[in-house]
């Protein structure tokens, strides 16, 4: 007897027809590296890795299994410490890890808010920040991507607390939010001003929030640390008082196994090195640079690692991407439902191990198949 229901088959097959089917790969480590996000290259750094290592087998006994939920067997004083760094490398009050920015935005969004809240997000914001919300039941509305005017206008009928919820950097599109005058538009509103430092942290500093000297003006960041960290796992920073009610209501806080201290041992190593080897950075936006240099009189570009190329600019797209596959290029179509049907565009992820030749080469490719007249 089949014991799958039969509209497994039929959504799949739905996501078969309209060509957006997901399926796992093997990662390949060889090819330019155009697609993930390692921006720094700690994931291939020989001294990092090495450093790492060492760090680990000095500090920590085992690798196991935390044993349980860190309400019950699985604190440690690794992790409360590593907590306490965090929040000071910041200048926040303090600061919450989880095992991925996914759970921490499921906590956050799903606890803080409640049925009686209005959370207002950037229509572009990661799908952990949606999926947190239905959590908490509060009232969900979109604002037009950075537009402050028509945040305002719904500020202005919002209805009990307000929550803003916004990407410092958006993963999607490589460009900013206007967060000196979201933080001023939150205050005048007396809105609560929440911010995902996922894709800045590492490449930013301390993140963009710190870069402005704004930590402390937002009511909470999410920082990551599985991309320019070259590690693992996420934190929440803010005040005490949210720090407990996360432990107290965050389901996927209360929930899930606590990540190894393995995880939060690593997280204070990424920090010290970055702390000590900001040539990376410099690197990373020489590689910037040259990509603007090579890709402005062709294609729009943006300031950061994460570079959007538009399939209105391109032509032959099914020939483009064996092209991409022979050279062995790794770049990211990325299409619906990931962006919204009509706004599928090529992903460039810029690295601080990218070199010149490499964009070049993906230069050449896109060129090929350009479409003329549009910019």
């Amino acid at each position: 007897m089949n014991r799958t229901p039969l509209s497994l088959t039929r959504r799949l097959e739905e996501r078969l027809k309209n060509d957006s089917f997901r399926k796992l790969s093997l990662t390949e480590t060889e090819g330019i590296d155009f697609y993930s996000n390692d921006y720094l290259g700690l994931s291939r750094d020989n001294d990092f890795q090495k450093g790492l290592f060492e760090e680990l087998k000095e500090k920590l006994d085992s690798l196991t299994s935390s044993t349980g939920s860190r309400l019950i067997s699985g604190n440690t004083s690794v992790m409360e410490e590593t907590e306490k760094f965090i929040a000071d490398k910041h200048q926040v009050e303090a600061a919450l890890l989880f095992g991925s920015g996914y759970d921490a935005n499921l906590a956050l969004l799903g606890c803080i808010p409640t049925y009686r809240s209005t959370v207002i997000v950037d229509e572009f914001v990661h799908r952990s920040i949606h999926d947190g919300c239905q959590l908490s039941m509060a009232k969900k509305w979109k604002f037009k991507h950075n537009d402050l005017y028509d945040l305002e206008k719904k500020l202005n009928k919002a209805k009990g607390e307000v929550f803003v919820v916004v990407e410092s950097l958006y993963s999607m599109d490589g460009d900013f939010a206007p967060l000196k005058e979201l933080v001023i538009l939150c205050d005048r509103y007396n809105a609560y001003l929440i911010v995902d430092e996922a894709h800045a942290i590492g490449v930013y500093g301390l993140g963009v929030l710190n870069e402005y000297n704004l930590q402390n003006a937002v009511f909470a960041t999410t920082v990551t640390y599985g991309k320019a960290m070259g590690v693992h796992g996420a934190a929440i920073l803010g005040s005490a008082v949210l720090k407990e009610m996360l432990i107290n209501f965050g389901s996927s806080f209360i929930y899930s196994t606590a990540p190894p201290s393995s995880m939060a041992l690593s997280i204070r190593y990424s920090y010290s090195y970055l702390e000590n080897n900001d040539f990376r950075m410099n690197c990373l936006s020489d590689v910037i640079a040259y990509y603007q240099k090579c890709f402005s009189s062709f294609f729009p570009c943006t300031s950061s690692a994460i570079q959007i190329i538009d399939l209105e600019y391109l032509q032959e797209i099914t020939i483009l991407l064996d092209k991409i596959k022979g050279a062995r290029v790794k770049c990211v179509l990325i299409k619906a439902p990931t962006v919204s049907l009509g706004s599928e565009r090529f992903r460039i992820c810029l690295h601080a191990h990218n070199n010149k030749n490499e964009i070049d080469v993906l230069l050449k490719l896109m060129l090929e198949h350009r479409k003329e007249g549009l910019i």
